[in-house]
């Protein structure tokens, strides 16, 4: 079993190559990315300017919607209102041929699997957000789809029902081990949890296309969107052989200090918000990376708090409660900051 996408849409600035084996495969992008656009062309929704979908060796390009084996699901969910969710998970195996009873108990099963089983009489309109989410999870899995296409199932969910069905999520989808799933979302934490398998897939669209495994995608960011998915700050620089890089910074030429490394030429420079350390002075001691910058926002979550700066290029700095009372900031304030070069890494970039 494998899917294999290949499509250019102008209009929509969509231009992928993808080939992917069964498993989970997390798609994310800057908004206009295409990212919907590319699960419409899957499931025969959408016409790009050129495409070619093959699905387990069969050509989908001149199929209708319901005979390529592909389901797509939405962040509406849209259940039938007049149908009991027992019903409309049942619609799938029903409109495939099978029996009343057949279906019913096809029904019944992935009921059971998205732990929705006591609510199976009850009709949409008596479901809570998230109980509506799994309902419309079960339908789509009780239709049997070689492929299942997610177009963010979780946004329209509360912060309560979000872990849960994100949970439900994982585990469902990797009961078949031939199913392939395609996932948009903007969540990180959707994609490290359903995509969690060594062959899981990230692809991020967008100017540049980037795509692997997950962990290596989100390692390696060759985008402004991927780092700040990956929580990572990110300036583009020339590597220098056996360690460190130069970065052009607002026309003037500035040398990073990192650790040991292997790049030459073109490379990434990435390193963690809370490795960036703000003082009100120039600070003393080991940091060789200080920067001079300016506060531009403070954002407190978690029991955390992010600081973003405008530094000679745009970064962020996670600090605890307790460190930013020591050092009041509010944006405007002038600040100083300081990144070891140990915590700086350094990933090979292709020639922009």
């Amino acid at each position: 079993m494998s899917l294999q996408v290949r499509a250019r849409w102008a209009e929509r600035s969509l231009d992928v190559d993808l080939d992917l084996s069964p498993g989970r495969h997390a798609i994310t992008g800057p908004n206009g990315a295409g990212k919907s656009s590319l699960l419409s062309i899957v499931a025969g929704l959408a016409r790009a300017d050129s495409s070619r979908v093959v699905l387990d060796g069969r050509p989908l390009d001149d199929l209708p919607p319901h005979r390529r084996g592909v389901v797509l699901m939405s962040q509406a969910g849209q259940l039938f209102p007049h149908l009991s969710a027992r019903d409309n998970v049942a619609f799938g195996p029903r409109s495939h041929g099978l029996g009343r009873r057949g279906s019913r108990a096809a029904a019944d099963h992935w009921l059971g699997i998205v732990g929705m089983s006591e609510f199976a009489d009850r009709r949409p309109s008596q479901l809570s957000g998230g109980q509506a989410a799994r309902v419309a999870l079960a339908r789509a899995l009780a239709a049997e789809p070689a492929a299942l296409l997610l177009d963010e199932p979780l946004a329209a969910l509360d912060v309560e029902a979000t872990p849960a069905m994100r949970a439900v999520l994982s585990r469902v989808t990797h009961e078949r081990e031939d199913l392939i799933v395609l996932l948009v979302t903007h969540d990180v934490l959707d994609v490290l949890t359903v995509a969690d398998g060594p062959t899981d897939t990230l692809t991020v669209l967008g100017e540049r296309v980037e795509h692997g495994p997950v962990r290596q995608v989100l390692e390696h960011p060759r985008s402004d969107f991927t780092a700040g998915l990956a929580g990572v700050n990110l300036l583009r620089a020339e590597a220098v052989p056996g360690g460190g890089a130069v970065a052009s910074l607002r026309g003037a030429h500035a040398e990073i200090a990192t650790g040991p490394h292997e790049v030459t030429g073109p490379c990434w420079v990435t390193f963690a918000p809370d490795a960036v350390s703000l003082h009100r002075d120039h600070p003393e001691g080991s940091p060789r990376n200080v920067w001079q910058g300016r506060v531009s926002r403070v954002e407190a979550h978690a029991g955390r708090v992010r600081v973003w700066l405008e530094t000679p290029f745009a970064m962020s700095a996670e600090v605890t409660p307790a460190a930013l009372a020591a050092l009041p900031l509010r944006p405007g304030d002038g600040v100083w900051v300081s990144v070891k070069a140990s915590q700086v890494r350094v990933h090979p970039a292709g020639v922009s």
